[in-house]
């Protein structure tokens, strides 16, 4: 088809920087084509808190006349993205999705945004979160919750806490955009929307100038509509920062894009224990058992796994962790009846009201415990598959808000590990399904493979929300 026929919104990331760097689309035609697409669809969609259009403009057009003169900065040079309402940039407003912060400036810029720049890439806008990152459903009381696109009828859930991230990289808003992900909140957007998500290992990716929510679990990662994009991102993403002392001292990351292609045959992969099976739905089990199975005949052998803790008793412990460190940093807030605060963000803070330093300390060091023998468990194996979720998205109005859909992600942060949500199937109603690849710390690349050969074998992260065509 003639690149003229090609509606701009619809290309992957990579095809986008392989177009500009041959000069056969412009920057300018691309944030014209997602600017308007934001226009006709955000109205319902709901997924940006802010898009920053005149200041796109102007950074696509410097971008086209940089491109055009031989001084492209790098290979992303005039790709847009997206970024969570977390990542500060400096004068600009970052809520963390509280209506409290409605009007805070922003006092520095992230280094994370600082890298994107240095790419000269352009910002499109801030995305919506769940407030204070606190939450898995992606819902937002005062500031609105963003529409799952895969179902144009009903309200269903986006999947949080980078529920606006999610939502504008599925509905072709932005062609990919960072989420954060302290209990699974970049996977579990990826998952209900349809998209190739990566949780980042604790210290592969600055988090200096982001709104934490847990310092010791928070990991910014990429949202993408294929691995090949999510780790074209990450590959510029990740590397030490003086302001974030952890990312000194994690593992050099080499070129996650050189072995991406190499394929699973040797590779030894998991399945998760028979009894974790329980609690998940029968089309989310289908996809699961079809995913092992062709990841099987490409020449993966899959094996059995015990594990030394279930995924539940994870879960609980990770949310004692984040309801500490979070209550922490915004107790004050929480505990002001008189502030606008979700309801039922106020209650998953306050729990860490009620534990000690004694019992949070302990926690510490369980989890310390916890990782070694999940180490053990996992020697000889290269990854661990599960679904992402239990279940396909929800209709809003259903959520219990006393629970978390992190059932299968939150163990991921506990224990420092890092892992990749791809999509894997539909359910019969058209809304996606998804596959978790679980690797060891600083194993970015070993995940990132996996996902890239099953997308090879695949295609369901070719498909398209429905009603969006214009």
């Amino acid at each position: 088809m003639p690149l003229a026929n090609i509606d701009p919104s619809l290309l992957p990331a990579h095809r986008l920087a392989a177009e500009i760097a041959a000069r056969r689309l412009s920057p300018v035609a691309i944030v014209e084509a997602l600017l308007a697409r934001i226009a006709a669809h955000d109205p319902k969609l709901h997924a940006f808190v802010e898009v920053y259009a005149d200041d796109a403009r102007l950074a696509a057009e410097a971008a086209e006349k940089a491109i055009r003169a031989g001084h492209a900065v790098g290979p992303l040079h005039g790709v847009p993205i997206a970024l969570k309402d977390l990542i500060d940039i400096e004068g600009r407003v970052t809520t963390g999705g509280s209506m409290v912060w409605r009007d805070r400036r922003s006092p520095v810029t992230a280094t994370l945004a600082r890298r994107f720049f240095g790419q000269g890439m352009i910002v499109l806008g801030k995305t919506h979160t769940v407030e204070f990152a606190m939450g898995g459903w992606g819902t937002n009381q005062h500031m609105g919750t963003p529409w799952n696109p895969w179902d144009p009828r009903e309200h269903r859930t986006p999947g949080g806490s980078s529920s606006g991230t999610g939502v504008a990289v599925a509905a072709g808003f932005a062609p990919w955009g960072i989420g954060t992900d302290t209990g699974g909140s970049v996977r579990l957007p990826a998952s209900w929307c349809g998209l190739s998500g990566l949780k980042t290992t604790i210290g592969r990716v600055s988090t200096y100038g982001i709104l934490p929510l847990a310092p010791s679990l928070d990991t910014p990662g990429p949202l993408a509509r294929s691995v090949e994009d999510a780790a074209l991102l990450y590959s510029v993403m990740h590397g030490p920062d003086p302001l974030d002392p952890r990312t000194l001292s994690a593992p050099p990351q080499g070129d996650v894009t050189a072995g991406m292609r190499r394929g699973v045959r040797g590779l030894r992969l998991a399945r998760m224990p028979a009894a974790e099976r329980e609690g998940c739905t029968a089309e989310m089990l289908a996809a699961y058992d079809a995913s092992l199975d062709a990841l099987a005949r490409l020449g993966a052998e899959i094996v059995e796994l015990a594990l030394p803790c279930r995924f539940a008793d994870a879960t609980v412990m990770t949310g004692r962790i984040i309801g500490s460190e979070g209550y922490q940093l915004v107790g004050e807030l929480v505990d002001n009846p008189a502030l606008p605060i979700d309801d039922s963000v106020r209650p998953r803070i306050q729990i860490g009201r009620g534990v000690s330093a004694r019992d949070y300390l302990g926690a510490l060091v369980e989890r310390d415990a916890l990782k070694r023998r999940f180490l053990a468990a996992l020697d000889g194996v290269d990854a661990l598959l599960t679904p992402t979720t239990q279940t396909p998205a929800v209709r809003v109005e259903t959520v219990d808000q006393s629970t978390t859909p992190a059932h299968f992600t939150r163990l991921v942060n506990l224990l420092e590990l890092c892992a990749l949500s791809v999509p894997n199937g539909f359910s019969q109603t058209g809304l996606p399904l998804s596959l978790q690849i679980v690797c060891r710390p600083y194993d970015e690349a070993t995940a990132l493979r996996i996902g890239w050969a099953y997308q090879d074998a695949t295609d369901w992260h070719e498909r398209r929300p429905p009603g969006l065509d214009s």
